[in-house]
């Protein structure tokens, strides 16, 4: 579009009036000075950045992390060059300031909050009306980023889904600085807990947000499932003859999947586990020997997390039975519901959180109906009891049934 010549004109005119010495000069030193403060502040926030860094790289350095002190000294280095003669190194350290491994945890967390807030100002700097992402490339249809940000919220909590799948939501925060914001959302988060902690989970201390206390606080994972393999040599018969005597190694698995609505499946089997992973992915499963029941986390003043668990078979498999059994002419057995108590005790095994659970109690509950009479039989927790290890399922949480 050509320049008019009204318009040309009016440059010019402003342009020799910045340039006389008047009272429009005030009006530009004020300008530069404004400039020169922010600059100024940007530097120190800069500098302020890197020294943190840099003693992040100290510290890595001095705990024989040799990588990563490396990955820190670059970062401070392209933010300020000179930064090692700038550091006043009788600060004292993190670690002094009391907190060890927690208050490294907890300068992470920090970063995080700060990469958040950066990602928020960010999008207000740029636009007055930010949007939560922006088309890399020329669209003619619609872009995610026309959504109002309540739809766009819905649609992450369908991504979280009824399975809490936080891992996805975690993967999605990595597409752009919108999405990263729209993740850390801690509506989110403050549901995923009440899913997993009940609805008297209100108050976010002592953690610093809800996402903190998910990642953080002890619980149960629902993205896969519990295995215990055990495994013994049993001795068989004496041959015919005498001569020799054969063993048998006998192998079999337990399985415990967890829901988030306080279901639980416990199966034991000789079966791989490639053939019975699959069909435990939803409660409807079609095994006779699968029991089914519900789950309770327990906090113990002794600082540990303890899993309670009641399970017993399904009450159709056990009609059945009765239908099967209703013209033999023996006396049937008095009726009887049989129920199996566990116990287990939540660990951290390997870089897994919260992916060992450990045998504390086993017992079977005979209550008889007729009589209303309960046997109790506590099983003996022998080396046949051996801890379940988690085991991650992608298919779990391949699709979405409901939202969170």
């Amino acid at each position: 579009m050509p320049i008019s010549e009204v318009q040309l004109n009016a440059f010019r005119a402003q342009w020799m009036s910045e340039l006389k010495p008047s009272s429009g000069a005030t009006g530009t030193s004020d300008r530069l000075l404004r400039a020169k403060s922010l600059k100024k502040t940007q530097e120190m926030v800069r500098e302020e950045k890197a020294t943190e860094l840099f003693l992040r790289a100290v510290q890595e350095e001095q705990d024989g992390a040799v990588y990563e002190a490396i990955k820190f000294y670059r970062m401070a280095m392209q933010l300020v060059p000179d930064i090692e003669f700038k550091i006043n190194y009788s600060r004292p350290s993190d670690t002094d300031r009391g907190g060890g491994k927690y208050m490294e945890d907890d300068d992470v967390d920090g970063e995080i909050e700060d990469l958040l807030s950066y990602f928020e100002q960010q999008l207000t700097l740029e636009s007055s009306y930010p949007k939560i992402c922006i088309p890399e490339l020329d669209m003619t249809r619609t872009h995610i980023s026309a959504l109002p940000q309540e739809i766009l919220m819905y649609i992450f909590r369908w991504v979280v889904s009824s399975d809490l799948d936080m891992r996805a939501l975690e993967q999605l925060s990595l597409v752009c600085r919108g999405f990263y914001i729209c993740a850390r959302d801690p509506e989110i988060w403050h549901l995923a807990c009440v899913r997993v902690w009940g609805r008297n989970c209100t108050k976010v201390v002592p953690f610093k947000s809800w996402r903190e206390m998910f990642l953080r606080r002890p619980r149960v994972r629902f993205d896969g499932v519990y295995i215990s393999k055990t495994s013994y040599i049993r001795q068989g018969e004496e041959s015919l003859d005498g001569f020799y005597r054969a063993w048998h190694h006998v192998e079999y698995y337990r399985y415990l999947r967890f829901f988030p609505d306080g279901h639980v499946i416990m199966l034991t089997t000789p079966e791989d586990p490639l053939a019975v992973i699959p069909l435990l992915r939803t409660k409807n499963i079609r095994m006779d020997s699968a029991l089914l029941g519900h789950f309770r986390l327990s906090q113990e003043t002794d600082n540990q997390t303890k899993v309670f668990a009641v399970v017993c078979k399904k009450k159709e498999e056990k009609a059945s039975e009765f239908q099967r059994n209703r013209f033999c002419r023996r006396n049937p057995p008095p009726e009887a519901e049989h129920s199996f108590h566990v116990g287990l005790h939540l660990t951290s095994g390997g870089r897994q959180s919260f992916s060992k659970l450990v045998w504390i109690h086993h017992s079977c509950h005979i209550t008889y109906k007729l009589t209303g009479e309960t046997v109790v039989t506590a099983f003996d927790l022998d080396g046949m009891y051996t801890p379940f290890v988690f085991a991650r399922v992608k298919s779990y949480t391949a699709f979405s049934d409901q939202p969170l």
